[in-house]
C-alpha cells in the first residue's frame, strides 16, 4: 500500500520484505528515507538524500523471528524487553497530530497491546505505542507512549538503543557528557564519574549516564558528520560498543562491525517511571544530521550544539 501526499512530496508504503517481515518506509520531499519493522515495532533504516544509511544493521542479521532484530532503533521495553520480539500492528487510532506537523512530515503510528502470554513474563497489561515522524530535510522523531491498562501500578525502565553508522568507532567523540555520573555495566552497575572531556571508544563500553543533558552530539571525523540527539521525558543516555572480544562472541554480529557502530540512545534508567492504572507516560527522541566543523580536534559548538 502506497499513501502519497501529491501536494507535500510524502509518502508512506507498507509492504513485505525480503524475509516476509512486514514494514513501513517513509519518505520526504527532499529524498531521505526511514523504513520501520512491524517486529519489534523497530526502525531498520534511516538514509539521507544521498542514499547513505545512518543507522548500522548487523550483516549477520538473519530477519527471522522471534529473535530479536541486531541494530537500529529497538526499543527496551518493558526493562530491556520482550517488545523487540513481537509483532507490532499499524495503530488504527493513533494520538491526534496537528494538520501543520501532519503537513511537514511522513508519519507512521504503531501500537502493540500486551497479551496473555506477556502476562506470564511480566504482570501488568499495558498498550505501547510509537509515532516514527520523518520531517522535511530528513529529521527523524520518534515518540513513545505508555499507558496503564492494569488495575494495578505499573513501573518500568525504557531505553531507545540507537546504532548509529559511523566511519569507524575509535574516531567517534560523544559529546555532552562530560563530568556526569553513569552505571557501568561491566562493572556490576558501579557508579563512576566521567572524567573526560569527550566519551571516545578504545575499548568495550556499556554504561548508562544519569541525568544527561537534552541534546548529545556524536561526533564521526572521518565523514565529517555530526549526529545530533535531541531528547525529552527520557534523563539518561546508554552508550554501548562491545569492542573485539565480545563482537566474536555474539553470533548476530560481524567480527569487526564493532568499528562501523556506537550505540547512543536517549533512556529512563536509573529512577523507573510509575503510572497508576489508566495514565500515561510520553518520552521523544528526536535524530538529525550535520557536516561537523572541524578545529584542533573539537567540535564547533556554535553550529551544532548551539
Amino acid at each position: 500500500m502506497v499513501d502519497t501526499d501529491e501536494r507535500s512530496g510524502f509518502d508512506k508504503i507498507i509492504l513485505r520484505d525480503s524475509h516476509g517481515l512486514e514494514k513501513v518506509i517513509l519518505k520526504e520531499p527532499s529524498g531521505s528515507t526511514a523504513q520501520v519493522h512491524l517486529f519489534g515495532g523497530q526502525l531498520t533504516s534511516w538514509k539521507n538524500d544521498q542514499e547513505e544509511e545512518l543507522l548500522f544493521m548487523s550483516s549477520k542479521e538473519t530477519y527471522k523471528p522471534p529473535k530479536a532484530l541486531r541494530g537500529g532503533i529497538p526499543i527496551c521495553f518493558p526493562q530491556h524487553g520482550f517488545v523487540r520480539n513481537r509483532i507490532w500492528s499499524i495503530d488504527l487510532d493513533p494520538p491526534p497530530i496537528s494538520i501543520n506537523s501532519s503537513n511537514n512530515k511522513a508519519v507512521v503510528d504503531l501500537l502493540y497491546k500486551s497479551n496473555e502470554d506477556d502476562l506470564k513474563i511480566w504482570p501488568r497489561s499495558f498498550e505501547l505505542r510509537l509515532r516514527v515522524a520523518l520531517a522535511r530535510g530528513g529529521d527523524l522523531t520518534l515518540t513513545v507512549r505508555v499507558r496503564n491498562t492494569d488495575t494495578k501500578p505499573l513501573t518500568f525502565t525504557i531505553a531507545l538503543h540507537t546504532y548509529f553508522s559511523v566511519s569507524d568507532s575509535s574516531e567517534v567523540r560523544i559529546e555532552g557528557l562530560e563530568t556526569l555520573d553513569y552505571m557501568d555495566n561491566l562493572e556490576q552497575k558501579e557508579r563512576f564519574t566521567e572524567q573526560g572531556d569527550a566519551i571516545t571508544f578504545d575499548a568495550e563500553v556499556d554504561r548508562f549516564y544519569l541525568s544527561t543533558p537534552t541534546k548529545l552530539a556524536i561526533i564521526d571525523h572521518q565523514k565529517k558528520r555530526t549526529f545530533v540527539l535531541r531528547k525529552e521525558g527520557l534523563p539518561d543516555a546508554g552508550v554501548w560498543n562491545p569492542w573485539d572480544k565480545k563482537s566474536r562472541a555474539l553470533p548476530d554480529f560481524g567480527d569487526e562491525e564493532y568499528k562501523d557502530m556506537v550505540c547512543v540512545g536517549a533512556a529512563a534508567f536509573e529512577k523507573p517511571i510509575a503510572l497508576k492504572p489508566a495514565e500515561e507516560w510520553k518520552g521523544r527522541q528526536a535524530l538529525s544530521h550535520v557536516p561537523s566543523s572541524y578545529f584542533s580536534g573539537r567540535l564547533d559548538p556554535i553550529k551544532v550544539l548551539g
